[in-house]
């Protein structure tokens, strides 16, 4: 299954569905569960991030039964992590197949317009977030400006004078990461036979709706459907505190077949 539908792609698909490009996208959630991964709970959840151009994003919960369950990826945080990788600033609807539960919405909150985000369940449309959020905590409530999805660019100093195309990447993604709030930037690149898939730190005004960039970049290699058995080698470039090291090699030990290098930002 395709996992990214242009707006025309989505024009086409909505045309059976009398041009209702919900509906379209509630039709695709039974399908796009089989993607999720559930070795623990055995509970698939699919969700579709909407832009405001019309592009569908899709997303799936992803767990790892070695690591601890604080490594879970959200199908929601799954779908916005998919659209903030293929460059999507704005979102203007989510279609999931269970009601969102507290971790997301505090994750779904982080992103810009935030109060205008619709949520769409197979027996519930048009709801707003802030209505299964209310009085919620956001960026604002700490005096930020920016938000999830901005376009961002840290001015970091490179972690040593010469860098290979892979440990550049992930000190690209580190660079144009989301982290706000502590300041731990992370990013991480993945070597496959002819491609790198990348991943970077979403940072949450709430911190443990924090998503790691080493979530992103499976969720991306996952989404692309390519397999984990396939990367051949893994750099993560992260500043010392945050704990970025600890919890990506915990996970990359689980899931990953290569070594993981670490390249150490200044903070």
């Amino acid at each position: 299954m395709l996992s990214f539908l242009d707006k025309n792609e989505v024009e086409q698909g909505s045309k059976a569905f009398g041009n209702d490009p919900i509906a379209f996208a509630l039709s695709l959630l039974p399908q796009a569960a089989t993607l999720a991964v559930t070795p623990v709970s055995q509970f698939n959840v699919a969700a579709i991030a909407i832009d405001k151009e019309g592009n569908f994003y899709i997303g799936v919960n992803q767990e790892c039964r070695e690591a601890d369950m604080g490594q879970t990826v959200h199908a929601e945080q799954s779908a916005i992590a998919h659209a903030w990788q293929r460059g999507a600033d704005i979102i203007s609807d989510i279609v999931v197949n269970y009601t969102p539960c507290g971790h997301c919405r505090q994750f779904l909150n982080e992103l810009r317009h935030a109060q205008q985000i619709k949520i769409h369940l197979p027996h519930s449309r048009d709801q707003l977030l802030q209505q299964y959020l209310p009085d919620s905590f956001s960026p604002k409530d700490l005096g930020l400006d920016i938000c999830l999805l901005d376009k961002m660019q840290h001015e970091l100093s490179p972690p040593k004078a010469s860098l290979d195309a892979l440990e550049q990447a992930a000190f690209e993604a580190a660079n144009t990461c989301y982290a706000p709030y502590s300041r731990a930037y992370a990013g991480i690149a993945l070597a496959l036979e002819g491609k790198i898939i990348t991943g970077r730190y979403a940072e949450n005004a709430a911190y443990n709706p924090s998503l790691p960039p080493l979530q992103v970049a499976i969720n991306s290699l996952r989404l692309s459907g390519l397999s984990l058995a396939q990367v051949s080698r893994a750099v993560l470039c992260c500043t010392a505190h945050g704990g970025h090291e600890s919890r990506s090699r915990e996970l990359w030990q689980a899931l990953g077949q290569c070594e993981l290098e670490i390249l150490t930002l200044s903070s």
